[in-house]
């Protein structure tokens, strides 16, 4: 099997270092626009991280056509106007590749700006790589040529998480609970929908949208579920609003089991040790460090000797990062418009698990294979836990990529 850039690169790395660097006016610049403080600053964190890791060890190799790549991080705090500023600032310093993905509305800002930078500044364009958010509209209605999402969208992901809990009898009662803001909404109607669906023998029995980063104290929150007599929760809250929303559960008692999509961010683990709450925490990614792939497990091992409280979260940047600068290379390029075009129907063997995925050009969405995996006591052949609390992920079912693939309304505009 062809190796791929990152993965070359890493097998390089651990004999060999690039023998001169590039001076910084030569270097591949990249930015980072997400959150490195507030809220959202350990999700925005562990992406630098990968970035820096993936950058540091293509780099070893010699770089993407020679030359050296740069992350340039800029801090956004989750905010879309402060994004649009930071964006700005990124272009003026030369960056013409954009990464970002906490917070679907900051998403939607930096897609409306980019494509209005890119119609007014011909031979200047920038390209928008969405590592994060999964509003489906960035991929429909407002889908736009210059961005690329490299994480499965609120509709793939509710598809797969609803079907796994309909196959469970168990499931009866289902409380919903979401963030307020456009992401929150969107995840909150498609799961209602598809929980309540004919047959299903599941009931809706609460449905809730709580601010976006703002509650410190979840506890009303779990006694309204309580109250509700759900045996279920579903819910696609990350950061701080996962993490205390698991704390309130553990302090109350509350016996539930929580069918999530960020689980796995900083600080969440924890909470669910703490809470005590084994095997009843569920996500739905699109891989985790304990799948038995051996190319992947050697990644993570160099990784967490760097980074040891911090195992891969974002296993699609390394995907994102490598068919990004496969694209450079066979474009001889780093303009978006040469390099975009091969990006389109580009298939790769994920970082991952070594399955075939493919970015389908109609409306620039990636699709892989996703899991579901449960949190509880490490079992045999699973040597990473989370956080140092003596737990793991664990797969609990699989999606195929052809059972991922959803339809879109985007009727893409090209230059």
């Amino acid at each position: 099997m062809k190796k791929s850039i990152v993965q070359a690169a890493f097998a390089a790395s651990m004999f060999v270092m690039a023998a001169l660097p590039a001076t910084a006016a030569d270097n591949l610049k990249i930015g980072y626009v997400d959150p490195l403080s507030g809220g959202g600053a350990a999700a925005g964190q562990i992406g630098l991280n990968q970035l820096n890791f993936i950058a540091e060890n293509v780099n070893a190799k010699g770089g993407v056509m020679g030359r050296q790549v740069e992350i340039i991080p800029y801090d956004n705090k989750l905010d879309p106007q402060v994004t649009l500023v930071q964006v700005q600032k990124a272009i003026d310093q030369g960056v013409r590749i954009i990464i970002q993905g906490n917070g679907s509305s900051v998403a939607a800002a930096v897609n409306d700006f980019v494509t209005k930078f890119n119609s007014r500044n011909p031979g200047k364009e920038v390209l928008h790589i969405n590592h994060a958010a999964i509003d489906p509209s960035l991929t429909n209605d407002k889908c736009t040529y210059w961005h690329f999402a490299w994480d499965a969208n609120v509709n793939i992901k509710v598809e797969s998480m609803t079907n796994f809990m309909k196959a469970n009898d168990a499931i009866k009662k289902v409380y919903l609970i979401n963030q307020d803001y456009s992401f929150g909404h969107s995840v909150g109607g498609a799961a209602e929908e598809k929980l309540n669906a004919e047959g299903s023998g599941i009931e809706i029995v609460g449905k809730e949208f709580v601010p976006l980063q703002k509650v410190t104290d979840f506890s009303p929150y779990v006694a309204k579920i309580k109250a509700s007599g759900a045996d279920s929760v579903f819910t696609a809250n990350w950061g701080n609003d996962l993490a205390l929303l698991i704390k309130a559960a553990g302090d109350a008692g509350l016996d539930v089991n929580f069918y999530t999509f960020y689980a796995g961010l900083a600080g969440t683990p924890t909470a669910i040790k703490q809470a005590g709450l084994e095997d009843k925490v569920f996500q739905i990614t699109e891989g985790v460090n304990n799948i038995d792939y051996k190319p992947m497990r050697d990644v993570v091992a160099t990784y967490v000797a760097k980074y040891p409280d911090s195992p891969i979260y974002y296993p699609r940047l390394f995907n994102a990062m490598d068919m990004l600068f496969q694209a450079i290379e066979e474009a001889q390029s780093d303009d978006p418009v040469k390099f975009a075009p091969k990006l389109e129907g580009m298939k790769h063997v994920d970082f991952i698990d070594g399955k075939e995925g493919f970015m389908r050009p109609d409306d620039h969405q990636y699709f892989q294979t996703m899991y579901i995996s449960g949190l509880g006591p490490l079992g045999p052949d699973q040597p990473y836990d989370e956080e140092g609390t003596g737990w793991g992920w664990k797969v609990a079912n699989s999606v195929a990529v052809e059972d991922t693939i959803v339809p879109t309304t985007c009727k893409m505009e090209r230059p």
